[in-house]
């Protein structure tokens, strides 16, 4: 909205004022976005805590868990609802509103939230961690990747596979195919940042990470000449979508801010069930399914460990890890949660850095 206020109403009332030209480019916007989405977090995070704390949504932590956790019992939740609030709000701000592609990211992180909001709701209203049940939640992930699917598919997007260190490769695929593809991809990332969502400041400073990685390769994947030059598969409609993940990138500094160790409040699945489905929906946008493995690979660590666990438990009767996922894992074997939090976010540094290295490497 301010876009259109100070480029497409001011510049054409006040030719003078040519300097505005500058929020014609998404990467001027998107810095923008970034800082708007985090000044709304940080502005807004207080009044929520307190909104939060008033209306009793707390936090039920499971028996079984590291003992530690006990302490966070009743810690302000579904903290997710300032992530989405502060995301939207700053894209609907600098984005153009005639992007399709943004406006499937923005449903899509509401969609996806929306499930994690049932399943806090219900959490929070039962007393107890167990929540929406695992085949609705599939059920609402399938109908939400549905409706990611046909929009793509009216929208004239060509079912292309973007293989990494391959440049040259980029099979089509048979709709159905592709559609079944996307749905693993979609609801698989967004499951793999809900595991992830452990410790206090884990998920989010990992979010970070990798949607700062996600909006670099969604501005290049939107010029022409740096997509051209690096190998990706342009989409000129991507280029507003950089608006949606800086916003991200700043949404998660913001509630970073008061997730950070001891956290005043969690995100709930209402944040990471959104934030994993909206990353991976933009990674489909842009052709990097694949590599989004790479950009949130500890994300698919943690996800591979419960996995892992589970296939171990029911073939041989034995676990691999002391518990799932795996910094829980980490936590019984003594390691400080803060401890745990910053080797993580490290590695999954060095994951970022591997994802950006392949722009080079085609």
């Amino acid at each position: 909205m301010l876009y259109y206020l100070f480029f497409e109403i001011l510049r054409n009332v006040h030719p003078s004022m040519s300097w505005m030209r500058v929020f014609e480019y998404e990467i001027f916007r998107a810095a923008v976005a970034t800082i708007t989405a985090m000044l709304i977090s940080l502005v807004i995070g207080p009044i929520f805590i307190d909104r939060l704390k008033k209306f009793q949504i707390s936090q039920y932590v499971r028996e079984e868990g590291p003992k530690s956790h006990q302490k966070k019992q009743g810690t302000p939740t579904m903290g997710g609802i300032l992530i989405l609030a502060s995301v939207i709000g700053a894209t609907l701000c600098w984005m153009d509103l005639k992007s399709a592609n943004t406006w499937l990211a923005i449903f899509s992180i509401l969609a996806f939230g929306a499930i994690g909001f049932a399943d806090d709701y219900l959490k929070v209203a039962k007393k107890n961690n167990l929540g929406l049940a695992g085949r609705y939640k599939l059920i609402f992930q399938l109908l939400n990747c549905l409706v990611i699917i046909v929009v793509l598919y009216l929208t004239g997007y060509e079912p292309k596979l973007s293989v990494p260190f391959v440049k040259t490769f980029t099979p089509t695929l048979w709709w159905p195919i592709y559609g079944f593809f996307i749905w693993m991809i979609i609801t698989g990332f967004s499951n793999a940042v809900n595991l992830t969502d452990g410790l206090d400041g884990l998920a989010i400073s990992i979010t970070f990470v990798t949607v700062s990685t996600l909006t670099v390769f969604t501005y290049l994947t939107g010029n022409l000449g740096h997509a051209t030059f690096l190998g990706l598969i342009h989409n000129p409609a991507a280029a507003e979508v950089t608006i949606f993940c800086a916003a991200l990138a700043g949404a998660s500094l913001g509630f970073l801010w008061y997730n950070s160790p001891p956290a005043e409040m969690f995100m709930g699945d209402v944040g990471s069930l959104a934030l994993g489905g909206s990353m991976a929906t933009v990674a489909v946008i842009i052709k990097q399914e694949f590599l989004l493995g790479l950009m949130g690979g500890m994300f698919i660590v943690e996800m591979l460990s419960v996995m892992l666990q589970v296939a171990s438990y029911k073939t041989t009767g034995k676990r691999i890890f002391k518990m799932s996922p795996i910094h829980h894992h980490f936590e019984l074997l003594g390691w400080k949660e803060t401890k745990i939090v910053f080797r993580f976010l490290i590695v999954a540094i060095f994951f970022a850095l591997l994802s950006l290295a392949t722009l080079k490497l085609r």
